[in-house]
């Protein structure tokens, strides 16, 4: 886990300009390889899909090539699933949730959908164990026009390439204790503001768009995941990270009010998936195999409601 030092700044009352942005900056170091977890797996794993270089993220001497996999018979008249991970870089199942669905499943399911695979949206801040990218934006408060962020502008011109042709986004994240302790006092810092001390559940749970809610969606997903780890129940006000629970392990969130990934398709079928890799009765495994499930379900749930 990232030491909250690195990032960690006391609210002075006044928003960040550069000087403050490039302090944060100066803090920052790597933990890891995005060449060697990312671009190598998708070297072994790529052969019997179609694998592209979608953009590329550039931050002084740092270039970062941004790689998507796809089915490699792109299929008239089968649906379209767009699968994303590392939006927040620090998100480590998410990203390696998006690699292992590659390597184990995705060739079976090639003669059900058209897949679009983008593991790590983010590799500045994966390196980095972060959820911002250099300039201390926020990839997934950034999906609007213009946009402040290399990663989404990159992203964003990719889906526009498909069109309308997913039914579905399955965007893989996490919740951290460092969500806490790290990011949203940062975040409160950066913006000037006083930070309000929150809670972190623990479990799985699902956010689905509050302006095209699918509940049985979202269930269906919620059924699966649960036969690898445990899905978490609401606080004592009823409510997830301060949003009200409006099913077993779903809250709402205004997908395109907000700017994130889970928005950009249009797709029917949208949801962000939750994994806490902090909880004492969840493996890093486990949290892998939860995105695992969470994307085979939701492709099934697209396959079973699919007119043939």
């Amino acid at each position: 886990m990232i030491n909250p030092k690195e990032g960690a700044t006391a609210s002075t009352g006044l928003p960040w300009g550069d000087a403050e942005r490039a302090a944060w900056r100066s803090r920052q170091r790597k933990h890891r390889s995005y060449a060697s977890d990312v671009l190598q797996a998708l070297d072994r794993v790529g052969e019997p899909f179609q694998v592209e270089t979608y953009g590329e993220v550039v931050y002084g001497d740092e270039r970062y090539p941004l790689r998507a996999v796809r089915s490699r018979q792109w299929r008239a008249g089968l649906p379209g699933v767009l699968i994303t991970g590392g939006v927040h870089g620090y998100e480590t199942s998410g990203v390696h949730g998006a690699l292992r669905f590659l390597e184990e499943r995705a060739q079976g399911l090639e003669a059900q959908v058209n897949w679009l695979v983008v593991p790590c949206v983010s590799p500045w801040a994966y390196e980095r164990i972060h959820r911002w990218n250099s300039d201390a934006v926020d990839p997934n408060r950034s999906f609007r026009e213009p946009s402040p962020s290399q990663e989404a502008a990159a992203l964003m011109r990719l889906v526009q390439r498909y069109q309308s042709q997913f039914l579905a986004h399955i965007d893989l994240h996490e919740t951290t204790d460092s969500d806490e302790t790290e990011f949203r006092p940062a975040l409160a810092a950066r913006d000037g503001l006083a930070f309000e001390p929150g809670s972190i559940p623990d479990g799985f749970y699902l956010v689905d768009d509050a302006q095209h809610p699918q509940p049985a969606f979202q269930q269906a997903i919620i059924e699966a995941v649960e036969r690898v780890t445990h899905i978490a129940p609401p606080d004592a006000k009823g409510e997830l990270i301060g949003s009200p629970m409006v099913s077993r392990g779903v809250i709402h969130y205004d997908f395109k009010k907000l700017g994130l990934c889970a928005g950009i398709t249009g797709a029917r079928y949208t949801t962000t998936t939750e994994v806490y890799p902090d909880s004492p009765r969840a493996t890093p495994e486990q949290c892998i195999q939860a995105q695992v499930a969470a994307v085979v379900a939701a492709i099934g749930f697209v396959v079973g409601h699919t007119p043939s």
